[in-house]
């Protein structure tokens, strides 16, 4: 959990939590964090890297401070009574097993480890940027199982490998420090979407739910009003878009001709939009995540659908301060 000292409206539970960290030391987030190796006994290989070391900064919790789960849990949608439509969640469906991952979940772990369709899947969500991705997890024709680092490059999430311990970007799934530099990890096609859109889509799907709803404050969202306009990102140390708000949602679609960034307010006006062969549409009925404490009370943002032949593309809903940290010379269509 990594939490911001510059927003406002903080609420009572973001200011508990951060205290308790201060006062275990686990907080550092003025500064990079130049030597992990020597506290946290990390087998990585940090002589092969792509980025500065500098880039990098402690997010505050240790190596796998934020638990991925790695042993998730499932019950039908007729069980998971305890979302509500509106609550935003990653749905992915691969050779017809179709699972929704309800984001009041995965902002306490950022990382879920899943096999789906007989196919390993890494779900991924970093809070600090809304970037909810999910990846093949094979890598050179073996599973592999990831977890957080604690640290951030550009306000976003840093994972790992479990085999060799390489630093992998989540924004992009590319490998930046370790054996496995300059590798990548295919992007799997999914939905951020509501849960009433889900359960619409996949009648029989199953929903991920946690293992000890007592071990976190699920449905809560600790980042109270981080997304609103005029706030700043946190723990970000580059420079920001111009003639865009810095917290205004992009969505994101990488094209083997190149990228395309779409504003979510653009696409919002139009309800659909034709780029290069993708099918862009937007839909009312999904909260934010990241508005008011109670996930399911957020304001509406929308639901996102991208495909090209009828069919859907990966695709990422981020920030705009985001998008142009990775992708500073791609210009924000709006």
């Amino acid at each position: 959990m990594y939490f911001k000292n510059s927003i406002r409206n903080r609420s009572f539970v973001s200011i508990v939590f951060f205290a308790l960290l201060l006062a275990f030391g686990c907080v550092n987030m003025a500064k990079s964090d130049p030597n992990p190796v020597a506290r946290e006994n990390w087998k990585t290989d940090f002589s092969k890297t792509s980025i500065k070391f500098s880039e990098v900064m402690s997010g505050g919790p240790p190596k796998d401070g934020i638990p991925s789960i790695d042993d998730p849990k499932f019950v039908t949608i007729a069980e998971a009574t305890q979302f509500s439509d509106r609550e935003p969640v990653i749905g992915l469906e691969i050779n017809g097993d179709a699972r929704a991952y309800p984001l009041s979940i995965l902002m306490w772990h950022e990382i879920t480890n899943d096999i789906v369709g007989g196919k390993a899947v890494i779900i991924t969500y970093c809070p600090l940027c809304n970037a909810a991705i999910v990846f093949d997890a094979t890598i050179d024709g073996k599973r592999h199982t990831f977890g957080t680092t604690g640290r951030l490059r550009n306000s976003d999430l840093l994972m790992y490998d479990r085999v060799n311990e390489s630093w992998w970007q989540q924004f992009s799934g590319e490998a930046v420090i370790g054996d496995y530099k300059g590798k990548l990890l295919r992007i799997v096609p999914s939905r951020l979407e509501s849960f009433a859109n889900f359960k619409k889509r996949f009648p029989d799907g199953k929903v991920l739910v946690p293992n000890n709803a007592s071990n976190r404050n699920y449905g809560k969202n600790p980042y109270v009003s981080y997304d609103n306009s005029g706030n700043t990102p946190f723990l970000f140390r580059g420079s920001l878009p111009k003639n865009i708000e810095a917290m205004a949602r992009v969505i994101v679609v990488r094209d083997v001709d190149g990228l395309i960034i779409l504003s979510m307010k653009k696409l919002r006006d139009q309800g659909k939009m034709a780029i290069n062969g993708f099918q862009f549409n937007w839909q009312e009925g999904q909260a934010s995540a990241l508005d008011v404490g109670d996930i399911s009370k957020g304001r509406e943002v929308g639901n996102v659908t991208v495909q090209r032949e009828s069919k859907d593309v990966a695709y990422d809903v981020t920030f705009a301060f985001v998008a142009h940290a990775f992708h500073p010379d791609v210009k924000i269509r709006q």
